[in-house]
């Protein structure tokens, strides 16, 4: 019997920072200069904010050709994660071709600290598996998934329960959370591969017993699954980890 698939994602915590940026040839074609040439930019270390692009279809600010706009910018992007609270989540997630890449690279294919949040390449890119995992640094500024760590308190996520996921097909998956713990970074928490609906139901029972505090949220077998997994900057063996369910899809008029 094989062993199951686990992520292999590169734990990331405690990059070093980077005072100088050089431009990639993709990222050097993608602004219309020179691939061949070379850019150099001094960073500033001030939090960089990614545009509120995507937004809800009944915003009246709300643009349809967001997508677009980001696909020029990155073929990478598989979607856009976005809280409600905390508000500060609110960007686009890629996926690499493995899972070191994005962790110092951000999503204008510039080296940085802050990385990008991505999906696991083990994962299919269309969150169509049952269970897509999505990692993003815990940054001291409060950016990238820093944040994820206000569901350590269930009165938070009885006050928060939800979050979006936007992809280029024009639609937006409603997700429901339904476990948030801390685990260990070698934790069965991060198996994504399930031979049949019985280990994957035994999966959910697990992943429901590590969190913190009980939900009230559906999850079976049938279930499709989001899992948004940072470090916890106590401990380096240490994660913690969010899962969610998918409760509604619909396409974004």
């Amino acid at each position: 019997q094989s062993e199951p698939q686990t992520s292999d994602f590169g734990g990331g915590c405690g990059v070093s920072p980077h005072q100088v940026e050089q431009l990639n040839k993709t990222g050097l074609k993608n602004h219309g200069l020179d691939s061949n040439g070379q850019l150099y930019k001094i960073n500033s270390f001030e939090f960089y904010r990614y545009e509120d692009v995507i937004k809800l279809q009944d915003d009246p600010s709300y643009d349809s050709a967001a997508f677009e706009k980001l696909l020029e910018m990155n073929s990478d992007v598989v979607g856009w994660i976005r809280f409600d609270e905390p508000s500060e989540i609110n960007y686009p997630v890629v996926q690499g071709r493995d899972n070191e890449e994005y962790l110092k690279r951000t999503f204008e294919a510039n080296t940085n600290k802050l990385g990008t949040l991505f999906v696991d390449v083990n994962n299919p890119g269309d969150f169509s598996g049952r269970n897509t995992f999505i990692y993003g640094h815990n940054m001291k500024n409060g950016s990238m998934f820093a944040q994820l760590l206000k569901y350590k308190d269930d009165s938070f996520y009885k006050e928060h329960p939800y979050f979006y996921i936007y992809t280029p097909d024009g639609k937006v998956r409603t997700y429901e959370i339904f476990s948030a713990g801390v685990v260990k970074d070698t934790s069965d928490s991060y198996i994504m591969d399930y031979a049949d609906d019985a280990a994957f139901q035994t999966y959910i029972d697990y992943i429901k017993q590590q969190s913190a505090y009980p939900t009230s949220a559906e999850v079976t077998t049938a279930s499709k699954i989001v899992s948004l997994s940072t470090c916890t900057n106590v401990r380096d063996d240490e994660r913690f980890l969010v899962h969610g369910v998918m409760i509604k899809e619909e396409a974004v008029k």
